[in-house]
């Protein structure tokens, strides 16, 4: 295929915007796909992506494609519209020359909408914007193409209309990609560099690198070299996604395509670094990503010990899959042996949970959420805590900081102050409003990211009634009135339980999650104490009873000295067992620090 014939593009979009119906009618009318193969959401392939409604992986496809006499490549990367999976949206742009800029006709401009718009226009892409489900009797077609207009400075009337689930004006769509996306710009004759932008783990042929062709060729049985760890890769396969992996004898300059590694140990290869020739090595690699900071912390510990190893490994293949996901070995006293592991939000480590349990077949225990905090000593040197079991001693902390973000919010107008309301309550900031269109407002806050993980989209959401969007991105740090709250059951304090929060809220919180979980923790057959702790004292305690065993049952004579001696052996029973007994604390009692704000 000619460079000038290949055109590479993704399609960026809020959640439920329509990428993957739009997706499903480019392959349909490109005859990528026959009707007797097709299903709906072709490329989202997990079965999380099909429950959820939303797509989690970037996904690759090469459709063949007809115009004027000439037959065009078409490359395209579905990426997903949930903020926290904006990395694989990052990385898709950087294999492309252009994008669509998908809007619901009902839905208009959204929060998402402008993040990763945002993210095209740094790459230097050409942006075709699109306007989807025009065939819905919601739909306020003229007025978000009017604001899409304003957005990007362009004519109203040239934005694409659609209806993606209809297939009205799809063909549409293909011209303005032929047309207004450029060819890439790479030679053949120059040595080969070829970007990993995405991989996943295949048991028969290693690690499947997702390439991007940027200069020169890779024939087949061709030995070759990632630029950063210097590893000698002779692939096993070279191929194309057609949607599914089909083997090709080479990829050429421009061409978007995998390559089977054989690699087993998925260190070797890492997303973001560069395949060259041995033969004829680059000079330079490919600038890669920006690595993806982590902003929500948690534990993941599994439920029985020796299945320590087995999560290990599947750890390191999601890692492969999902390039986002950071994760280091950790101890805690109550759960053995675990893993600390960063995630871009809730969200992201809701699915890493899933797919943890039903891909590799794992039962694994999840600790409560923290974000990562910053703690200056007394003697000027910085740490940076991702667990409250990490927190030095309180008499060494000169200043606790915490992270804020910069929170964007877009909303109908009808709701403004009733976002305002809920953001006042989670210690925000107001910065800046704007008005995008005559009912929509856009308005910008500065927030702790402590405040935004657990609840905050739900409750924005329900009293938005599900109009309102928000994304968010890192700040800074900034001094705060921190302490640990700690958790002791038995005496003994539990790690994985403690939590940072702020100073005024200790008492409300530590007797809250007393309460808690003294409904959670099963009765044993002593006293169990729970107590909650902060700044060396206790703030709140609550007792779980002991089960009681009638052992005056058998004692149906004599004087009150045989009862009593009955009584006192009991007594001295549990007392013994107290010291030696070892207290089961069940799942839920560590997802309850998650929901202290529910009731």
């Amino acid at each position: 295929m000619q460079t000038e014939n290949i055109r590479n593009f993704c399609i960026i979009a809020h959640v439920d915007h329509g990428k993957s119906t739009l997706a499903d009618r480019l392959l349909q009318l490109t005859g990528t796909i026959s009707e007797r193969e097709m299903v709906n959401q072709v490329l989202d392939s997990m079965d999380l992506e099909r429950e959820k409604g939303v797509t989690i992986k970037a996904s690759a496809v090469r459709m063949g494609y007809s115009r004027n006499g000439k037959v065009y490549e078409l490359n395209l990367i579905d990426t997903p519209g949930h903020v926290d999976f904006n990395y694989e949206v990052s990385r898709a742009l950087v294999a492309c020359e252009g994008t669509l800029l998908v809007v619901d006709a009902s839905q208009g401009i959204e929060a998402q909408t402008i993040a990763n718009l945002y993210l095209a226009l740094e790459s230097d892409l050409v942006i075709i914007p699109i306007i989807n489900k025009i065939d819905l009797p919601s739909a306020y077609t003229g007025e978000v193409a009017q604001d899409i207009g304003n957005l990007l400075g362009i004519n109203p009337e040239s934005i694409i209309r659609i209806s993606a689930k209809l297939g009205t004006n799809i063909e549409q769509v293909l011209g303005a990609i032929v047309k207004e996306i450029p060819p890439p710009k790479g030679s053949l004759s120059q040595p080969l560099k070829a970007l990993i932008f995405d991989s996943h783990y295949d048991s028969y042929k290693g690690v499947i690198a997702y390439v991007r062709l940027f200069e020169g060729r890779i024939k087949k049985g061709e030995t070759l070299q990632l630029m950063a760890t210097g590893t000698a890769v002779k692939p096993i396969e070279l191929g194309v996604f057609s949607p599914v992996m089909i083997p090709v004898e080479q990829l050429v300059a421009g061409d978007v395509g995998y390559i089977a590694t054989g690699l087993k140990s998925v260190r070797e290869c890492r997303v973001g670094d560069t395949f060259t020739g041995v033969k004829y090595p680059a000079p330079i690699s490919l600038p890669g990503y920006k690595h993806p900071k982590p902003m929500v912390f948690a534990g993941i510990y599994p439920v029985e010990g020796e299945s320590y190893e087995d999560l290990k490994e599947a750890m390191e293949k999601l890692q492969l899959n999902d390039a986002s996901l950071m994760y280091v070995p950790e101890t805690s006293q109550a759960l053995n042996f675990g893993f600390r592991c960063g995630f871009l939000g809730l969200f992201h480590m809701e699915i890493i949970q899933e797919r943890l349990e039903r891909e590799y077949g794992l039962t694994i225990i999840l600790t409560a959420p923290t974000v990562e905090y910053k703690v200056i000593l007394i003697d000027s040197s910085e740490r940076f805590i991702k667990s409250p079991a990490e927190l030095p001693d309180e008499s060494k902390i000169l200043e606790f900081q915490e992270p804020w973000m910069n929170l964007l919010i877009l909303t109908p107008t009808d709701y403004y102050g009733a976002v305002m309301d809920l953001v006042k309550k989670r210690n925000g900031i107001f910065i800046e409003q704007e008005y995008p269109s005559s009912n929509r407002v856009q308005m910008t806050f500065e927030i702790p990211l402590s405040e935004l993980i657990v609840d905050f989209f739900d409750a924005l959401k329900s009293r938005t009634r599900g109009y309102a969007s928000m994304d968010y991105q890192f700040k800074d740090y900034r001094a705060g009135n921190l302490v640990r709250l700690e958790v002791l059951i038995g005496g003994e304090p539990v790690d994985a339980l403690a939590s940072i929060v702020h100073r005024d809220q200790a008492y409300y919180k530590g007797q809250k999650l007393v309460s808690k979980l003294k409904r959670l923790i099963p009765r044993q057959l002593f006293d169990v104490a729970i107590q909650a702790a902060a700044e060396g004292r206790v703030i709140s305690r609550a007792n779980v009873k002991a089960l009681r065993k009638d052992v005056l049952a058998k004692c149906y004579g004599g004087d009150v000295t045989r009862k009593r001696k009955l009584l006192e052996k009991q007594k001295r029973g549990k007392k013994r067992m107290k010291k030696i007994g070892n207290v089961e604390v069940p799942q839920e009692a560590f997802m309850a620090v998650l929901r202290l704000r529910d009731e």
